[in-house]
């Protein structure tokens, strides 16, 4: 059975709208995934590499606890509030553009 031909209205669920959508959400999760790893696989890095430093005693716990304890958490939640916050921006663009381009028809 054939599809059916999309119409004027149908600009934000054509394949077309779909696959840019798709494609700068995946550049974003990319992106914060990478921010994500970055911490993840720094600390044990800096632990090694740096170890006077992450010995260090702030507010009575070693910076690395510090940081893997109290921080971590916190830098997740502004990696999924950034993805997050950029991703209703890019539907909401997307879905701007497409009904801006069938206005003009």
């Amino acid at each position: 059975m054939p599809s059916p031909e999309p119409t004027a209205n149908d600009g934000i669920h054509s394949e077309s709208f779909l696959h840019a959508l798709m494609r700068r959400q995946l550049r974003l999760s990319i992106a914060c995934a990478a921010a994500f790893l970055v911490v993840l696989l720094g600390l044990p890095l800096a632990n090694y590499f740096l170890p006077d430093l992450m010995a260090t005693r702030v507010a009575g716990f070693p910076f690395t606890w510090l940081v893997l304890g109290i921080l971590f958490f916190p830098f997740v939640w502004v990696i999924a509030w950034i993805f997050i916050r950029r991703s209703i921006a890019l539907e909401t663009a997307e879905a701007a553009a497409v009904r801006g381009s069938n206005t003009r028809r």
